[in-house]
């Protein structure tokens, strides 16, 4: 129950010193709270441990309100969507934005600049997938024709469970809980030998305790490929 409540009541602030941090090659600090990653092995976890990151209360409840606010209009003109051209989503709407109000766009280059390295070229538009109650992402990885080593997102609305899963030992995973207003960052091989997706309601469970989902609206942003 202590994990949930670190959803529900948002309560957790990391506490670090960049000098005790182990820097990525990329020159970034990793951040994450390790309660909120959970894998099939200890060795896995402190394997892909700086290559994955949770991060809680990225943004505030009014920075979710103002992307609510700027996202809302557009996707109500859509309906949801029970096939992908890929088989990747179920129960989805999607869009992509390139223009910004002053205050998204300031949140969004805070993702950046804590995601991608300084002067990393990024993909411009921003992904923006809005799932129903009832839709999931099903175990996927992002094509490599079109997106580069990392991607980040902010979840919107709702906590959810992200399963990754490597695609040629299917008995190694990891569950990351990602909590409402949390921000995930996937990296390298996470990124290119992991399936990830997002799980269904009746699937939700994170280290045994029931992770109940609702609408659940994703913000990507993803580099370019190297």
């Amino acid at each position: 129950m202590k994990l949930l409540l670190i959803c529900l009541k948002q309560l957790y602030k990391p506490d670090f010193r960049l000098g005790h941090q182990r820097r990525l090659s990329s020159g970034l600090f990793p951040l994450r709270d390790e309660r909120l990653i959970a894998g099939s092995s200890p060795g896995l976890v402190d394997r892909i441990g700086s290559q994955v990151e949770v991060r809680t209360d990225f943004i505030t409840e009014e920075e979710e309100a103002a992307f609510l606010r700027e996202l809302e209009p557009g996707l109500k003109k859509k309906r949801y969507e029970f096939d992908h051209w890929d088989d990747a989503i179920h129960g989805y709407r999607e869009t992509e934005r390139v223009r910004w109000s002053p205050a998204c766009e300031e949140i969004l280059n805070r993702v950046r600049s804590v995601a991608f390295v300084k002067g990393s070229p990024l993909l411009r538009p921003v992904h923006i997938l809005d799932l129903d109650q009832t839709g999931y992402i099903k175990p996927h990885i992002d094509s490599v024709k079109f997106c580069g080593n990392t991607i980040a997102g902010l979840s919107l609305l709702s906590d959810s469970v992200m399963r990754l899963v490597k695609k040629d030992a299917p008995d190694e995973r990891v569950d990351l809980l990602l909590c409402r207003r949390s921000l995930y960052i996937l990296r390298d091989e996470t990124r290119y030998k992991f399936t990830h997706e997002i799980l269904k309601d009746e699937e939700s469970v994170f280290n045994g305790e029931r992770v109940p989902r609702q609408r659940r609206i994703s913000v990507i942003c993803r580099n370019l490929p190297g």
